[in-house]
Protein backbone atom coordinates (compact mmCIF):
# COMPACT_ATOMS: atom_id res chain seq x y z
CA UNK A 1 0.00 0.00 0.00
CA UNK A 2 1.27 3.46 -0.90
CA UNK A 3 0.68 5.84 2.01
CA UNK A 4 2.49 8.74 0.37
CA UNK A 5 0.46 11.84 -0.45
CA UNK A 6 -0.53 12.26 -4.07
CA UNK A 7 -1.46 15.49 -5.80
CA UNK A 8 -5.07 15.93 -6.84
CA UNK A 9 -6.42 18.84 -8.85
CA UNK A 10 -9.40 20.80 -7.60
CA UNK A 11 -11.04 23.98 -8.82
CA UNK A 12 -11.69 26.69 -6.26
CA UNK A 13 -13.78 29.59 -7.49
CA UNK A 14 -12.73 29.03 -11.09
CA UNK A 15 -9.02 28.57 -10.32
CA UNK A 16 -7.26 25.19 -10.58
CA UNK A 17 -5.03 24.22 -7.70
CA UNK A 18 -3.61 20.99 -6.38
CA UNK A 19 -3.86 19.42 -2.98
CA UNK A 20 -1.64 16.62 -1.71
CA UNK A 21 -3.50 13.98 0.28
CA UNK A 22 -2.79 10.41 1.27
CA UNK A 23 -4.93 7.88 -0.64
CA UNK A 24 -7.12 7.12 2.40
CA UNK A 25 -7.89 10.80 2.94
CA UNK A 26 -8.69 11.30 -0.75
CA UNK A 27 -11.05 8.31 -0.75
CA UNK A 28 -12.74 9.55 2.43
CA UNK A 29 -13.06 13.04 0.93
CA UNK A 30 -14.70 11.63 -2.19
CA UNK A 31 -17.06 9.49 -0.09
CA UNK A 32 -18.13 12.45 2.04
CA UNK A 33 -18.75 14.57 -1.05
CA UNK A 34 -20.78 11.79 -2.70
CA UNK A 35 -22.72 11.11 0.49
CA UNK A 36 -23.69 14.75 0.80
CA UNK A 37 -24.54 15.07 -2.89
CA UNK A 38 -21.78 17.61 -3.47
CA UNK A 39 -19.13 17.77 -6.13
CA UNK A 40 -15.59 17.48 -4.79
CA UNK A 41 -14.80 20.97 -6.07
CA UNK A 42 -17.75 22.57 -4.25
CA UNK A 43 -16.87 20.78 -1.00
CA UNK A 44 -13.22 21.82 -1.38
CA UNK A 45 -14.33 25.43 -2.02
CA UNK A 46 -16.50 25.39 1.11
CA UNK A 47 -13.57 24.12 3.17
CA UNK A 48 -11.25 26.64 1.53
CA UNK A 49 -13.52 29.56 2.39
CA UNK A 50 -13.38 28.78 6.11
CA UNK A 51 -9.82 27.59 6.56
CA UNK A 52 -8.13 30.86 7.54
CA UNK A 53 -4.34 30.50 7.67
CA UNK A 54 -4.43 26.71 7.58
CA UNK A 55 -3.17 24.99 4.45
CA UNK A 56 -5.85 23.47 2.22
CA UNK A 57 -4.64 19.86 2.62
CA UNK A 58 -4.59 20.22 6.41
CA UNK A 59 -8.03 21.83 6.37
CA UNK A 60 -9.40 18.93 4.31
CA UNK A 61 -7.84 16.35 6.65
CA UNK A 62 -9.36 18.11 9.68
CA UNK A 63 -12.73 18.33 7.91
CA UNK A 64 -12.63 14.57 7.29
CA UNK A 65 -11.63 13.82 10.88
CA UNK A 66 -14.40 16.04 12.26
CA UNK A 67 -16.94 14.52 9.88
CA UNK A 68 -16.22 10.99 11.03
CA UNK A 69 -16.09 12.04 14.69
CA UNK A 70 -19.57 13.58 14.30
CA UNK A 71 -20.78 10.39 12.64
CA UNK A 72 -19.40 8.32 15.50
CA UNK A 73 -20.99 10.61 18.11
CA UNK A 74 -24.37 10.39 16.37
CA UNK A 75 -24.07 6.61 16.11
CA UNK A 76 -23.16 6.36 19.78
CA UNK A 77 -26.16 8.49 20.77
CA UNK A 78 -28.55 6.41 18.68
CA UNK A 79 -27.13 3.22 20.19
CA UNK A 80 -27.81 4.60 23.69
CA UNK A 81 -31.45 5.41 22.89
Amino acid sequence: MNDRPAKHSVTLNGHRTSVSLEPEFWEAFKAIAAGSGQAINSLAAAIDSGRGDLGLASAIRLFILRHYRRCETLKSRSDDA
